[in-house]
């Protein structure tokens, strides 16, 4: 597995012939650091992990707006998403996501029977144990070095295996170009040291991104501080989309 994953980075371009990576990366969490990464080691000593605190999001929609525009993501499909909980007195759920909060909900005042409400913004978990990686029956869904589930898209044959697998919802096929697709943590920004967009975006910092394996990294210490849930853990996935304030009404 390791000599596959390796070689699909290669045909990504993200090393050269002698295993140095192209052009600078630098290593980072929500807080920055200047620390060039050259070799596949290096990227080795980086797991990175996200945090949604739902307690902070207010359902504005700036995540999937700097999404959609920052990975050029087609109508109708989204990286991100944010969906709205309203639980009235009968312990009912209800749960919508119009357009994934593209323009926010619009929603004036809540219904008399809601007794509460709430958001809880969705992407990728990067799963250790990714359903998505064993069913690709190609290999094009695979793990980068430094934890990240990623997508080559010169091999995936747009088969939507990946898509059915995925107890998240998170993946799509870009029927564009005719391959699956999906968050990737902004890959690309991570290699200029920089926060992925949705990160960026939002107004009350309810998302937070950062190494896991560093015991000092912002990530760290909030989850040490923090109690948090994750999403359908009984599947064994074991995702590192690590949700403070979930509440036992999401699915």
């Amino acid at each position: 597995m390791e000599k596959i994953e390796r070689r699909r980075f290669l045909k990504m371009g993200l090393y050269s012939s002698v295993g140095v990576l192209v052009g600078s990366f630098y290593a980072f969490g929500n807080d920055a650091k200047n620390n060039e990464i050259l070799k596949k080691d290096d990227l080795l000593q980086y797991d990175w992990g996200f945090i949604v605190d739902t307690t902070r999001c207010i359902g504005c929609g700036s995540c999937v707006r700097a999404c959609k525009k920052e990975n050029d993501v087609p109508d109708t499909f989204y990286r991100t998403w944010v969906e709205r909980y309203e639980i009235d007195k009968n312990e009912k759920v209800r749960v919508d996501s119009p357009n994934g909060s593209l323009e926010s909900f619009r929603q004036e005042s809540v219904p008399a029977d809601v007794v509460k409400a709430f958001f809880v913004p969705k992407l990728c978990n990067h799963c250790y144990n990714s359903a998505c990686t064993q069913v690709c029956p190609v290999g094009a869904t695979f793990h980068s070095p430094d934890g990240v589930v990623l997508i080559d898209k010169e091999h995936c044959i747009g088969c939507g295996y990946c898509v059915q697998a995925c107890p998240y919802g998170c993946r799509y096929i870009n029927h564009e170009k005719g391959t699956a697709d999906k968050c990737t943590l902004c890959y690309h920004r991570i290699h200029k040291g920089e926060v992925p967009a949705c990160v960026n975006a939002c107004p009350r910092n309810a998302r937070v991104f950062g190494n896991l394996k560093d015991p000092k990294s912002k990530i760290r210490k909030i989850l040490h501080e923090r109690r948090y849930g994750l999403l359908k853990p009984e599947l064994g996935t074991n995702p590192k989309c690590y949700y403070i304030g979930l509440d036992l009404e999401v699915k």
